[in-house]
């Protein structure tokens, strides 16, 4: 147990009726009584070693990771790292080398299409590498980390254009933490991003933006299984771009970009022949200038979207794009894809949630409203809860597009919410003579991703067959959203593409909680 879930045990234990000299008491009881064994203390000082060793580990190689990736593009050059590795510890190192990348291909397929290896697949890499070795395997990632530190401060050097680029994709990132379930704010960050580095790395060309994701065509397939739809552009464009239709028959090469799954660069579009021009107003003569389609992939490199650019706005007839841009925008298309991905989870989560209440309130009728919470991280402490489903003694609901933000230190009476996040555990506690149990959800790693906050009024627990249906309840949301979570993981093999699944996905995920309820039942007969 840490400290946090500790004291909450012992509060939830003692209740709020107790006195102090009880509670006291408790505490000299439990003193006197608590024994550990030399063996189980070394268990305990050995495995808060071991997790700190790989919090530090994971530290150290993410700085690795970022000074090799000097562009900002979120990804490195898998032969790139190879190249450099293979002169580590000669022959032996080699050797070693050739067995971590076969292994590493076979646990991430995708590597041998795309040779791009994330952050969490280079680390992974490396542990491969260092497995491959007789001794001591920190030592050998240990002196990994020296060998490829030293090779790339030989090879880049750290510069101001990295430094604010990396800035501005962070911006796309804390806005994806800070906006609920609602993409509009990532959007505008990615726009922003791109605005801020023309104005400073690129000669201040006037460009347009816009993303469009990918959906099936259900309205008239016969041009075409998929179809683009343009969810954001540059304001000035929004008049001609924004929610539009690209399909295959029309004109232009966004597909292009798509099937072949890499940029495609256009430096002259008057001359193309194959551009589908948006703003018809604009006079022919006047359409000219540098076309720019990136591909958008997930975590499985499969392409969800495009992000194109283009400088039509721009008469100077120098207004191309320079490799260095390129590069940063496709560290913009990683960073919107994190974003994306991450906020579709979060909708996923919240169906699982709405599915469960729905389940849950005509078999208990004795509580009295449930209030569902996600949480934004933060530094420390400093972190906010949203509050995203309001359902009433009825069963109403009300889900919050703009959802109401609360912080610790401006709800003192809603505290037991944030000791709900700290430790990770159920809190129960009374507001007003209002009694409170607070049920947190789970990440991957156990830490708090949301929270139920389930009012049960004058009742200070609920009768036994209510009781034993809000835990089942709890339980197969707590399931259905492990399942969402763990596949959305780099290792996980997808299962769906389309910007059009995003939406089956919602019902898929309220499906997830009914299939574990059957589970259940089958185990139980």
């Amino acid at each position: 147990l840490t400290l946090p879930q500790f004291v909450q045990l012992m509060d939830n234990f003692v209740g709020e009726d107790i006195s102090l000299p009880t509670v006291k008491r408790l505490a000299t009881f439990i003193k006197r009584e608590y024994k550990q064994t030399k063996e189980e203390k070394m268990k305990q000082l050995e495995k808060v070693h071991r997790m700190s060793h790989v919090a530090q580990r994971k530290q150290v190689l993410e700085a690795l990771f970022e000074k090799w990736d000097s562009k900002a593009c979120g990804s490195l050059d898998l032969e790139e790292v190879v190249a450099v590795l293979s002169t580590f510890k000669g022959h032996m190192g080699k050797e070693a080398l050739m067995k971590a990348k076969e292994q590493l291909c076979s646990r991430y397929p995708q590597l041998s299409r795309v040779g791009k290896l994330s952050p969490k697949a280079f680390q992974t890499f490396l542990e491969l590498i260092a497995s491959k070795f007789t001794g001591n395997e920190h030592e050998t990632i240990d002196n990994l980390v020296r060998f490829l530190t030293t090779s790339v401060e030989q090879r880049h050097t750290k510069s101001l254009q990295s430094s604010a680029r990396r800035k501005w994709l962070q911006d796309i990132q804390q806005a994806t933490e800070t906006s609920g379930t609602s993409m509009e704010a990532v959007y505008k960050a990615v726009i922003k991003a791109l605005s801020q580095d023309m104005e400073a790395h690129g000669d201040n060309k006037r460009i347009s933006a816009y993303i469009a994701l990918l959906e099936e065509n259900r309205l008239s397939p016969e041009q075409g299984q998929l179809l683009l739809r343009y969810v954001a552009c540059t304001t000035d464009d929004a008049p001609y771009v924004l929610n539009q239709v690209l399909r295959r028959d029309m004109k232009g090469v966004s597909f292009a970009a798509i099937d072949q799954g890499k940029p495609i660069y256009v430096p002259r579009v008057q001359h193309h022949g194959n551009i589908h021009f948006w703003n018809f107003d604009r006079p022919v003569e006047e359409r000219k200038g540098s076309l720019l389609v990136l591909p958008l992939y997930d975590a499985h490199w499969r392409v969800f979207g495009i992000l194109g650019l283009d400088t039509l706005r721009d008469q100077c007839h120098k207004s191309i794009f320079l490799t260095h841009e390129i590069t940063f925008y496709e560290g913009v298309c990683h960073a919107f894809s994190k974003a994306y991905h991450h906020i579709c989870m979060r909708e996923n989560v919240l169906q699982v949630a709405v599915t469960a209440l729905d389940w849950l309130y005509p078999r208990t009728p004795s509580i009295h409203a449930v209030t569902t919470y996600l949480v934004a991280p933060g530094k420390d402490k400093n972190y906010a809860l949203y509050k995203v489903i309001t359902t009433d003694n009825t069963g109403q609901k009300e889900i919050h597009s703009s959802p109401v933000v609360l912080l610790r230190e401006e709800n003192l009476l809603r505290d037991y919410l944030f000791k709900c996040t700290d430790s990770s555990e159920v809190t129960l506690t009374s507001v007003y003579g209002e009694h409170h149990i607070a049920v947190p959800l789970h990440d991957l790693s156990r830490q708090t991703l949301g929270i139920f906050d389930i009012s049960i009024g004058q009742h200070k627990k609920l009768p036994p067959q209510e009781q034993k249906d809000l835990q089942k309840m709890l339980k197969m949301a707590q399931d259905a959203c492990s399942e969402i979570l763990q596949r959305s993981l780099e290792e996980t093999e997808p299962t769906q593409v389309l910007e059009a699944e995003r939406v089956a996905n919602l019902r898929h995920a309220g499906i997830l909680f009914h299939r574990f309820m059957l589970q259940e039942l089958r185990q139980c007969v």
